[in-house]
């Protein structure tokens, strides 16, 4: 299983940006909607921390408290994709995100999100 990640970019402080996770590569009956997916991210000099968890249905999800009330995360398991829509966004939200496949622990290899004026 392959997880790419896009979306990322440079931002002022208060805008918006949505990532993408595409995953693919499914084999031996897996697919994309029977597990839970997650969002972490990195920044500079830092550890990497998780940011959100969608269900695999979608329909239940959790954030970490420094995006709570600001990022939303959702799939579409048709399109075997993962959102994050991230608003109001803050110097601090600079980092590296990354999505994660628990039950295998799969990785992406990250796309870079600037906060900055």
């Amino acid at each position: 299983v392959q997880l790419v990640e896009s979306g990322g970019g440079l931002v002022q402080p208060g805008g918006s940006l949505r990532l993408s996770c595409v995953a693919s590569g499914f084999t031996g009956g897996f697919t994309f909607m029977m597990y839970n997916m997650r969002w972490y991210r990195q920044a500079p000099g830092q550890e990497r921390e998780w940011v959100a968890t969608c269900s695999a249905n979608g329909q239940t999800t959790s954030y970490a408290d420094p995006v709570k009330g600001r990022f939303t995360v959702s799939r579409d398991n048709a399109k075997n994709t993962m959102y994050l829509q991230m608003t109001s966004l803050r110097s601090e939200d600079t980092a590296v995100y990354y999505c994660h496949r628990p039950a295998e622990n799969i990785w992406g290899r990250g796309t870079q999100v600037t906060v900055s004026s």
